[in-house]
């Protein structure tokens, strides 16, 4: 739309509408009131006409804005997504107000606590300090004799101290009653003193309510009658000289240059410190408790209390609080409590946090609330982000699913079975769409399934000729031996594997495994088996060696849940023997030749271990694999096969046996390598029936048809 259109429509509004009319009979009126006005026509006819226009221009701008919010309803907000979004607007308004309070309030007190906890944690540490200079002084002058020497030694003590606390003062005084039971004091006052002692005189004697154990705590009270009290960490440890007769006492006091330091350290600038006893009511920080007279029961309001900003903002400002201290009156022993007033630097206290977490691994009470607070607000934001997302999906879900369900429909018509209709919620429309979702997906399925299945068949046919290469694709026949081999795998590639080749011109080798398992990986653990083996029977006579060099390759490689069973066998023509081993794997089955005195299929096996299994270096594997020679002779036939036959299942859960594999073997041994494996692949699949080849079926014949006098 142009702008003159726009005018054009605003005219026309204007013109033919009650509304329009209105607004403008009250804006022409306004405009002959001003005029009237501007010209000294000032009257209560005027001022009538003035109030009455304003009532019009009221009345119509009330009428103009209850139609533009009906049709911001119609136009604008028609949509319930938009409705949604609109009040999780608003909604989420209030809670990020809530929130910045809660956290300015939060951290104010936090900060404000953990000043008073810095400020008790340095006090606590003033007050160890001078404990542990008692007790140092104590056992040095336990060895001092005559009050010049300990006055000297004493003096010592304190010029050493001075350096930690400049006004430091140390005093040695006759020991109390309660650590000397039945000895009375003969003097009063100190025996030696040190330091400048400014707040009160030096003690004139430990006072009886202390313990053997001695003593360490916050001192105060008042100096005649001023009513700012003195406060001092002080510390009492006994000398002995083979028993307690004096104490030595380290007075610090905390004044000015302490509290300063303690201010530079931690931001905790303290400016007030007064007996609790002094306060006589509720308490506002920046007042004189003792203007407050005549309240009978103390009681004590600790701030918030007055928050002063600096240029730099609040971090740069000051919060003016209070906290408690103990301190135990020196002549009672009792325990009280003194109020301290103080100013909280947030920039210097959060420094000092920062630079304490950073330098020690434990967790301090300041940081443990701020980490509680960070975890707050982290859940408060998720909360709030939570909020906000649920409202946007939920008026998405609404508003959006007719439209993808109506594009959906057309990608269909369009060809398209691929596209989805993205699910936002578990109603009605949610289960429209995944029931369209589910006629696509079905269709899809079933193109991507059929194109799937054709690329898998492809592949695993190409595997299965290249597995199939890897078998002697002919019979051997040479020096006398006949060697046949016959492989059939449960899938389009397996896990079996035969062969035979001629080592050198008069022995020749054979061999057959199975590799646990079936699939693309035992077809790739065979192939690896044929290398290692091959280039192993070349310069091993012996198959038992060959076998436990095999195994110490194949175990580094083998997965862990993956074993090889084996059997190789070496034929000497010249010497006329067959040398084997088996490494775990079924055993070999022997029919005599016709020269021979036993006429009855023989089951062979020696004992051996599987290969690839990761133990003990492969020691037990070396020490259970047995070798085993034979003569052979004219018409003998050896028979190795994997477990694929003898385990074949028949409905009934039956195996068919060794007992099956060498009946048929004695039956029909004489017969050619073709006939006799039809016989047993024949009966296997007799027994089994109507199931399903469960395994690969592999076997591997040696015939001898040599004579004696050939090989001579």
């Amino acid at each position: 739309m142009t702008a003159r259109d726009a005018a054009l429509r605003a005219g026309r509004w204007l013109t033919h509408t009650f509304v329009g009319r209105l607004l403008l009979l009250a804006l022409a009126v306004k405009a002959i009131v001003w005029v009237a006005r501007a010209a000294g026509a000032a009257s209560s006819v005027v001022n009538t006409v003035n109030a009455v226009s304003s009532a019009l221009l009221l009345v119509a701008l009330a009428i103009v804005g209850y139609r533009l919010y009906v049709h911001a309803k119609r136009r604008v907000l028609w949509r319930v997504r938009r409705k949604l979004i609109l009040s999780y607007v608003f909604v989420g308004a209030v809670p990020v107000l809530l929130l910045v309070l809660f956290f300015a309030i939060a951290g104010l007190i936090l900060i404000a606590n953990v000043g008073g906890y810095m400020l008790r944690s340095r006090v606590s540490t003033v007050v160890e300090r001078a404990q542990a200079l008692a007790q140092t002084a104590a056992a040095d002058l336990s060895h001092v004799q005559g009050a010049s020497e300990t006055a000297a030694a004493l003096a010592g003590h304190q010029q050493r101290a001075n350096a930690q606390f400049p006004l430091v003062s140390y005093a040695v005084v006759p020991s109390s009653a309660a650590c000397t039971p039945g000895t009375a004091l003969e003097a009063r006052g100190p025996v030696a003193t040190a330091g400048p002692w400014q707040h009160v005189p030096p003690p004139g004697s430990a006072p009886e309510w202390v313990s053997c154990a001695g003593y360490g705590s916050l001192v105060a009270g008042h100096v005649g009658d001023s009513t700012h009290p003195w406060v001092a960490a002080r510390a009492l440890a006994w000398v002995t000289h083979g028993g307690v007769r004096e104490a030595v006492i380290v007075d610090v006091p905390v004044g000015d240059m302490l509290l300063d330091e303690i201010a530079g350290d931690t931001g905790v600038a303290v400016h007030a410190l007064r007996l609790y006893e002094d306060v006589a009511g509720p308490f506002e920080a920046g007042t004189d408790p003792a203007a407050a007279p005549g309240r009978s029961q103390p009681r004590l309001t600790l701030g918030p209390a007055n928050i002063t900003l600096g240029n730099g903002g609040l971090f740069s400002g000051a919060v003016s609080w209070a906290s408690i201290l103990d301190f135990t009156a020196w002549d009672t022993g009792k325990t009280d409590r003194l109020l301290v007033e103080f100013d909280l630097g947030l920039r210097a206290v959060y420094e000092h946090l920062s630079a304490s977490a950073g330098s020690t691994n434990e967790v301090s009470i300041a940081q443990l609330l701020l980490a509680i607070l960070a975890v707050v607000a982290v859940l408060f934001l998720i909360i709030l982000a939570v909020a906000f997302l649920v409202g946007f999906v939920l008026a998405r879900s609404i508003t959006g699913a007719v439209h993808e369900l109506f594009e959906g429909t057309e990608k269909v018509r369009g060809g398209d079975f691929s596209h989805k209709i993205v699910v936002h919620s578990r109603d009605q429309l949610g289960e429209l769409a995944e029931s369209f979702n589910s006629m696509t997906a079905s269709m899809e399925d079933l193109l991507q399934s059929k194109a799937q299945k054709e690329r898998l068949e492809q592949e695993l046919r190409i595997a299965r000729g290249i597995q199939m290469s890897l078998l002697p694709q002919e019979a051997l026949v040479s020096c006398g031996l006949h060697f046949a081999g016959h492989c059939e795998p449960a899938r389009e590639v397996g896990g079996d594997y035969y062969d035979f080749w001629a080592i050198d011109d008069h022995r020749f080798a054979m061999l057959i495994a199975d590799v646990a398992g079936k699939g693309t990986s035992a077809a790739l653990y065979m192939a690896e088996l044929k290398g290692i083996v091959l280039s192993f029977s070349q310069s091993h006579e012996s198959p038992r060696q060959l076998l436990i060099d095999a195994n110490r390759i194949i175990s580094n490689h083998l997965d862990t849940r993956r074993f090889i069973t084996m059997t190789y066998g070496v034929v000497d023509v010249r010497a006329r023997t067959l040398t084997y081993a088996r490494a775990g794997h079924c055993p070999l089955i022997r029919l005599p030749g016709p020269g021979s005195l036993s006429h009855g299929a023989e089951v062979l096996a020696p004992d051996g271990l599987v290969l690839g299994l990761k133990l003990d270096d492969g020691q037990t594997f070396e020490r259970l694999l047995e070798e085993a020679t034979l003569p052979i002779a004219t018409g003998d036939v050896f028979l190795l096969y994997t477990d694929g036959l003898t385990e074949a299942m028949n409905p009934a859960g039956d195996f068919f046996g060794e007992e099956r594999l060498s009946a048929l073997v004695q039956s029909h041994g004489t017969a050619t390598f073709p006939q006799l494996r039809d016989e047993i692949l024949s009966a296997i699949s007799t027994f089994v029936g109507p199931a399903e080849q469960q395994d690969d079926m592999t076997m591997l014949l040696l015939r001898v048809q040599v004579s004696e006098a050939a090989a001579a």
